[in-house]
C-alpha cells in the first residue's frame, strides 16, 4: 500500500469508479481499517482465507502472520474453525500460499500455541466477538493469566517497541492462577497479550455487528496490523460506519456462475396448502429437467413452519407432505432445534433420498447445500428474521457453474400472504438486507401469478 492510508483507501475507490468517502482511522492509527461488501452467497469465509495470503505477502511482509478470526456465534465459530481445518476450498489455498505451515485453533485451544511456532507457522485463531468484548478485562479468559503463555514472553525486554502496549498484573489479577500482589506490574501472561505482541491480521465475519465503541476498544487491545471486515450489510453511519474499500453486487456474483437469480416469486393469497403444492409442482418440474443436466442435481424444497403455538407446525406441514401430495417420509427431514434430521447426512449423495427440509428458523450456520432450489414460507416473511437467510439457502449455484437448462439458474420462492404485492415487498427488504443494491432487487425479483401454467410439470 503506497503513502498513507488515506491515500491508498481514496485511490482504491476511484479505481473502481465507487463513490469517494472519507476513510475513518477510529484511533487505529497506521492500522488499514477496511470493508468488503459481499451479499449472501458469494463467499465470505473463501474470500477471508485469501485474504490473509494477500495482506501477508502485500502488506505485512510476513511469511507466517497470527491471524484472528472474529465471528459473530459460537455456532459460526465451529463451523468456520472446521472449515479451515479440513474443507479443501480453503485448506488448499492457505497450504500453497503458507508451504503447509498452517495451523488452526478455536479460541478454547489457544494455549496450545507454542512458542517456537510464532513466525515459522501460520497461525489461524477463530473466536466470537463475545469473547474479547468486556469492559473488565479479568472477566474473559483471552485476558487472563496463564503459565502455559509464558515461553511467549520469555525473552521479552523492555526495549521490545511493543512492551508499552501490554496488560499488566493488575491488583484484579491477584489470587488467579496463583498470582501474588508480589506479580503487580509484571506483563501478564494471557493470550490477548500474545497477540497484541505479534500485531495479528484480523479478519471479522459479519461486521455489521461489531461497530460499537466497546467493540473498537476491544480490537484495540490487541493491537492489530490490520482489520479486513466482510459483510453483506455493512454499517454506513457517519459515526461509527465502515469503511468499504470494495463492494461486489449480485450482477457480479451471477456473473461469475456462484448464485441462481432472477428470484421467482409466487405469492399465494389462498391459504399456505396452495403454496406448498405449488412449492412441490415446481420441485417435480425441475427435477425432470435436472435429469437432462450434465451434472447430478436432485432439487431441493426449504419449507419454513410457524412455532409450535402456531397454525402450520413442522407437523402440519409434514402430514401435508405425506397426505395431500403423496411426498414418502424418507424424502422428508426436519431441521429445528429439536430435531435434526439432517446431522451426519450428505444433501450431494446421489444415494440420499431427501427432496424436502423443513424448519422454522434459520438453518445452522454454515449450512450449505446447493441444491436447494426452492423456498416455501407460510408466515409471514416479515415477521421472520430467519427469512433471508433461508431465502440465501436457495441462492447458491450448484457446482458453482452456470447450468445448461435456464430454469437451472433460478432460485424460486412460494409465500403465503394475505395480500398481493405485500409478500414482494417484504421480498425486496428481506433481499435488499442480504447485500442487494435496490437497483438489482428491481432486476433480479420476478414475480409469478400462482394461476400460470409454467408452475405444472411439463
Amino acid at each position: 500500500m503506497d503513502g498513507d492510508i488515506d491515500t491508498a483507501f481514496q485511490q482504491t475507490l476511484q479505481d473502481n469508479n465507487f463513490v469517494e468517502t472519507p476513510y475513518r482511522a477510529y484511533s487505529f492509527d497506521d492500522a488499514p481499517y477496511v470493508c468488503i461488501r459481499i451479499p449472501t452467497g458469494g463467499g465470505k469465509t473463501v474470500l477471508g482465507a485469501y485474504a490473509i495470503s494477500t495482506a501477508a505477502t502485500h502488506y505485512l511482509s510476513q511469511d507466517f502472520p497470527i491471524v484472528l478470526w472474529l465471528v459473530p456465534t459460537t455456532t459460526i465459530q465451529q463451523q468456520t474453525v472446521s472449515a479451515l481445518k479440513s474443507n479443501p476450498d480453503y485448506t488448499d489455498h492457505l497450504n500453497r500460499a503458507f508451504a503447509n505451515q498452517v495451523s488452526v485453533y478455536d479460541i478454547a485451544d489457544v494455549n496450545q500455541i507454542r512458542a517456537q511456532d510464532i513466525g515459522n507457522k501460520t497461525i489461524i485463531v477463530v473466536s466470537t466477538i463475545a469473547n474479547l468484548r468486556v469492559t473488565k478485562t479479568s472477566d474473559r479468559k483471552v485476558y487472563q493469566y496463564h503459565e502455559d503463555f509464558e515461553p511467549h514472553f520469555a525473552k521479552l525486554s523492555r526495549q521490545h517497541p511493543f512492551y508499552d502496549k501490554l496488560e499488566m498484573v493488575s491488583e484484579d489479577d491477584v489470587s488467579e492462577n496463583g498470582l501474588t500482589v508480589n506479580d503487580i506490574g509484571k506483563i501478564k501472561y494471557s493470550f490477548a497479550n500474545l497477540l497484541a505482541l505479534y500485531n495479528p491480521l484480523v479478519i471479522v465475519d459479519e461486521a455489521h455487528n461489531a461497530r460499537t465503541s466497546l467493540t473498537f476498544d476491544t480490537l484495540k487491545r490487541v493491537h492489530p496490523a490490520a482489520i479486513i471486515e466482510f459483510t453483506a450489510t455493512p454499517n454506513t453511519s457517519t459515526t461509527n460506519g465502515s469503511n468499504i474499500l470494495y463492494h461486489v453486487s449480485a450482477a457480479q456474483l451471477k456473473a461469475e456462475e456462484m448464485i441462481k437469480l432472477p428470484i421467482i416469486l409466487t405469492e399465494h393469497i389462498n391459504g399456505w396448502e396452495e403454496a406448498v403444492r405449488d412449492a412441490v409442482l415446481t420441485r417435480d418440474r425441475l427435477a425432470l429437467k435436472a435429469q437432462k443436466d450434465i451434472d447430478y442435481i436432485r432439487p431441493i424444497v426449504l419449507l419454513q413452519a410457524e412455532n409450535k403455538n402456531g397454525k402450520v407446525t413442522v407437523e402440519v406441514l409434514k402430514k401435508c407432505l405425506i397426505e395431500a401430495h403423496g411426498i414418502t417420509e424418507d424424502k422428508i427431514a426436519v431441521a429445528t432445534g429439536t430435531q435434526r434430521e439432517l446431522d451426519g447426512i450428505d444433501l450431494f449423495d446421489p444415494s440420499c433420498p431427501i427432496e424436502y427440509i423443513i424448519t422454522i428458523e434459520a438453518l445452522k450456520e454454515g449450512w450449505d447445500c446447493s441444491f436447494a432450489y426452492v423456498f416455501c414460507s407460510v408466515k409471514q416473511v416479515s415477521s421472520s428474521k430467519d427469512a433471508e437467510q433461508l431465502l440465501g439457502r436457495v441462492l447458491r449455484m450448484p457446482y458453482a457453474k452456470r447450468r445448461v437448462i435456464e430454469d437451472l439458474n433460478r432460485a424460486y420462492a412460494h409465500l403465503a400472504t394475505t395480500s398481493l404485492a405485500q409478500a414482494a415487498k417484504e421480498l425486496t427488504d428481506k433481499l435488499i438486507s442480504m447485500g442487494f443494491e435496490e437497483m438489482e432487487v428491481a432486476t433480479f425479483l420476478r414475480q409469478q401469478d400462482a394461476n400460470q401454467g409454467d408452475l405444472l410439470v411439463r
